[in-house]
């Protein structure tokens, strides 16, 4: 079975917009959350909290470029522009058909919902373009990734709210691994919108520190109060170990492992039994055993039943106190861009031997008790293999391994 390599990595968020930017704010420990304004006009809603990814298009940019593209889109093609760069991938490897995309985000853009719901009242298309529903399709940022790139290889969309990053990740490394393709680009993005944020409104499960953001959210602590919404995108370039060799790549990292699978029990509730079996999937991926794991970038969403049957199924998997903390206390979470922004941060973070504390993390909630929660300040670790973990909506659970470049 052919190994699988980490060459390239981009991405936008609100640490940043280019990936050195990102680990250099991370390593500020800046909580990237406010309130905003434009929210409080929203009846019924709760939550007025958001962090925002300040994204501008760059100028290389044309309207030719852009045209059949939402902002899920274009984060997406500018986190891959960066990966593509970084990679140093030439045209006739992009083309090859060898070369494919994997990429997900929870939906496409949400606005040019509006377009067709007007057609519906006025009965007039004057607000539908040829683009219109390009925007907001589900396979949206992959199809522009590769209509960008001229890839000819295998196009994996995925929509599994807030793994899609992480699932697109483990498809593609499936993929290598198997001969399928030599190269993928893989990873997830996700737009801010009002009615994500109303999602988990009605849930119960945002936050509600609107007059104290830089307070939330607070994953794992016995105050925490919810999530918060944010956006961005992520890409990594995946490849074939001995090709990368061949050709002088750089190799950030190695995707040593993964795992998903599904509870099969509630659309919204989690299982911890199934996550753990998530976990425990990955490690006998990888071939290593739970001692071997340095460090777990986690979920952390700050919800209360998500963290606490999150906690237990890492308990469950390595029976023992592994060092945990997670991005999403910086930067909200970002739904379909998160598992790919926290893979990036794993591995930037395994190849630093630094690892960030979880922000707001003060006093852990006895129900999310077990893992050695990195709060406070920053912990040095020797990390050979690092996890990184997702789960979402419809009981969807994965698990990446990394392990450092050797």
């Amino acid at each position: 079975m052919r190994r699988v390599v980490v060459t390239g990595m981009g991405i936008v968020s609100a640490l940043g917009q280019t990936v050195g930017e990102a680990f250099a704010r991370l390593g500020r420990f800046e909580n990237c959350v406010s309130a905003l304004p434009e929210l409080e006009s929203y009846k019924g809603l709760n939550s007025h909290l958001g962090s925002l990814a300040g994204f501008s298009r760059p100028p290389h940019w044309n309207r030719k470029t852009t045209r059949t593209m939402g902002e899920v889109s274009m984060y997406a093609l500018a986190a891959t522009e960066q990966a593509v760069a970084q990679a140093g991938l030439d045209a006739a490897t992009l083309e090859s058909g060898r070369c494919g995309v994997a990429y997900g985000s929870c939906s496409g853009s949400i606005m040019p919902h509006l377009d067709f719901l007007s057609l519906l009242y006025t009965h007039e298309l004057k607000n539908i373009t040829s683009g219109t529903y390009i925007k907001l399709m589900p396979q949206t940022t992959a199809v522009n990734i590769s209509v960008h790139f001229k890839t000819h290889g295998r196009l994996v969309p995925t929509g599994t709210a807030c793994t899609s990053g992480s699932l697109a990740i483990g498809s593609a490394c499936e993929l290598i691994r198997y001969g399928v393709q030599d190269v993928m680009l893989a990873g997830g993005a996700e737009e801010f919108s009002p009615s994500q944020v109303a999602v988990f409104d009605t849930l119960y499960a945002t936050s509600l520190r609107n007059d104290s953001p830089s307070l939330t959210p607070a994953p794992y602590d016995a105050r925490r109060d919810g999530l918060v919404i944010g956006e961005g995108a992520a890409t990594l370039v995946l490849e074939e170990r001995e090709r990368a060799l061949a050709r002088g790549a750089t190799i950030l990292a190695e995707v040593a492992g993964f795992c998903e699978n599904t509870d099969g029990t509630h659309v919204t509730n989690p299982n911890a039994e199934t996550m753990a079996g998530a976990l425990s999937g990955a490690l006998a991926d990888a071939r290593i055993a739970p001692e071997d794991i340095a460090y777990i970038n986690g979920h952390g969403t700050a919800t209360k039943a998500g963290d606490a049957a999150e906690a237990k199924a890492t308990m469950a998997a390595f029976r023992r106190p592994v060092p945990l903390s997670s991005t999403k206390s910086y930067i909200g979470h970002t739904l379909g861009a998160c598992g790919a922004i926290e893979a990036e941060m794993a591995i930037l973070m395994m190849n630093a031997g630094w690892f960030h504390p979880t922000l707001n993390l003060s006093s852990p909630d006895p129900e999310c008790a077990g893992p050695d929660y990195i709060m406070g300040e920053p912990r040095r670790i020797d990390a050979e293999f690092v996890m990184s973990n997702n789960f979402a909506f419809g009981g969807v659970n994965t698990s990446l391994v990394f392990r450092r470049a050797v």
